[in-house]
């Protein structure tokens, strides 16, 4: 087993350590004895904890916050070219590391899960990475998201297992050589970086080409793109594909999910038996996220029942239809879900799990790219709520493109029925769904910005 420090990686420095994916790395390398320092746009409890592990985190970028003797500058792809640390890099001719590749170094030596899809991979890796823990298997991970169990995104382990999200957006995962890949779905998206469905699909066959020799490519069996790529890589022939969904012909077959109000009963056909377990979030697409995490499970060798109990024990990622609290009858959640599908699935299992509630939806759209290409679709996903607060379109790394906003979305939502309400100040959105709520209502925050942070304000404005 392998968890030694790369040479490079004994003193580095991250541009932008508060982000999910690079605050995992940085994590993982202080947990390994690293000296890690790096800096954030702002102040946050991700900061924090890297603080508490022994890192150095500065707020706010200069070139001042680069030490001389770092050994490497860890960036990932939304970090701009004329960032000041980046320039100061060059300076002192101190090499610059991608993300990918820092991650991609943590694993050698390891047995590596990697887990992809245009969207699940969260979730997925986090369940893998709490049935891993709970069988005292001491897996080391890195997640895209916060684990509500351990509250953290990522973490060392001694074992010889390593479960990483593998991202697609910028090619990333192509990094990677893990012995076992799932790929979940396969979609157009990351319209700033891709084309058209064929350059999605040459990158996804990179990915699986890159599997170990002997390895296992775990792959949806339903999903129209997944299945695409099945027929791509089929010809691979140092690779075990196994498939998994409700299709007759899966490998690991989904018989059953039956919905338990905020939790779900799965049960799968799988090598000729049938084999039960709970998955505690609703929704059809997170029992089929469970099923891919077991499926990688079994092709590690682990047996199945044991995994099956021990995925009962997942309780969540934060965002993830996160319960954010209950005020006078009003249910207030939290989804990350961004993209036309995710929105779909998110929304279609919260009426599962409350089919007699009314809906309420708060969503700000993610991306002006996204946007553009996704907004009517978006739209149409709206007109499964009840009533719909649409916010500006949050641009995290992206400029603003002319004529691209909300309105594309709520001309979408209206022309399929809904009624929608567009909100320009974030600030007031408490006070209109205060407006709107009634006892027995499940209000749903839904974007990857920060809309996320209107939960707790909008439990508040309710409780007053």
């Amino acid at each position: 087993m392998a968890s030694a420090i790369p040479t490079a990686m004994e003193r580095p420095h991250f541009i932008g350590i508060g982000g999910a994916g690079m605050s995992g790395i940085a994590k993982i390398l202080a947990q390994r004895g690293a000296q890690v320092a790096g800096s954030d746009a702002k102040e946050s409890a991700t900061a924090e904890a890297l603080r508490a592990l022994g890192a150095t985190v500065h707020i706010g970028h200069a070139a001042g916050h680069l030490a001389d003797d770092a050994t490497c500058v860890v960036v990932s792809s939304a970090i701009r070219a004329d960032n000041p640390e980046l320039a100061r890099a060059a300076e002192l001719s101190v090499p610059v590391v991608h993300r990918s590749d820092a991650l991609a170094s943590l694993m050698g030596g390891l047995r590596a899960i990697a887990v992809a899809g245009t969207h699940g991979k969260t979730t997925t890796t986090s369940m893998l990475a709490v049935a891993l823990t709970e069988l005292g298997l001491d897996p080391s991970y890195a997640i895209g998201g916060d684990l509500e169990g351990p509250g953290t995104n990522a973490r060392h382990g001694e074992g010889d297992i390593f479960v990483a999200e593998a991202d697609e957006s910028d090619r990333s995962f192509q990094k990677y050589d893990p012995e076992v890949a799932i790929v979940l779905n396969v979609e157009l998206d990351h319209h700033a970086n891709y084309a058209s469905m064929d350059e999605i699909y040459d990158s996804f066959e990179t990915f699986v080409g890159k599997v170990r020799p002997g390895g296992t490519l775990v792959i949806a069996a339903d999903q129209p793109g997944a299945v695409e790529l099945t027929q791509r890589v089929r010809d691979l022939s140092s690779l075990n594909v196994v498939t998994y969904g409700e299709s007759e012909t899966a490998d690991v077959r989904v018989h059953k999910v039956t919905p338990r109000g905020l939790t779900s009963e799965v049960t799968v056909l799988l090598n000729g038996k049938f084999l039960t377990f709970t998955v505690s979030v609703p929704g059809r697409h997170y029992a089929h996220n469970a099923v891919a995490a077991l499926a990688a499970g079994v092709a590690l060798g682990i047996p199945a029942h044991n995994l099956a109990s021990a995925l009962g024990k997942y309780t969540g990622v934060k965002r993830r239809l996160q319960l954010k609290g209950e005020v006078k009858g009003v249910q207030v959640i939290d989804s990350y879900a961004h993209h036309p599908t995710e929105m779909t699935a998110d929304l279609e299992a919260m009426r599962g799990a409350a089919s007699d509630s009314r809906l309420l939806v708060v969503f700000q759209p993610h991306l002006f790219s996204r946007t553009q290409e996704l907004g009517k679709e978006m739209g149409q996903a709206l007109a499964l709520a009840d009533l719909s607060v649409v916010l500006d379109i949050y641009p995290a790394r992206e400029d603003p493109v002319p004529g691209v906003t909300s309105e594309l979305i709520i001309d979408a939502a209206r022309a399929a029925g809904a009624q929608v309400t567009a909100v320009h100040d974030k600030e007031t959105v408490p006070d209109v769904v205060a407006g709107m709520a009634a006892p027995g209502d499940l209000v749903l925050t839904m974007g990857a910005g920060d809309v996320t942070d209107l939960g707790p304000a909008i439990l508040a404005r309710l409780s007053n």
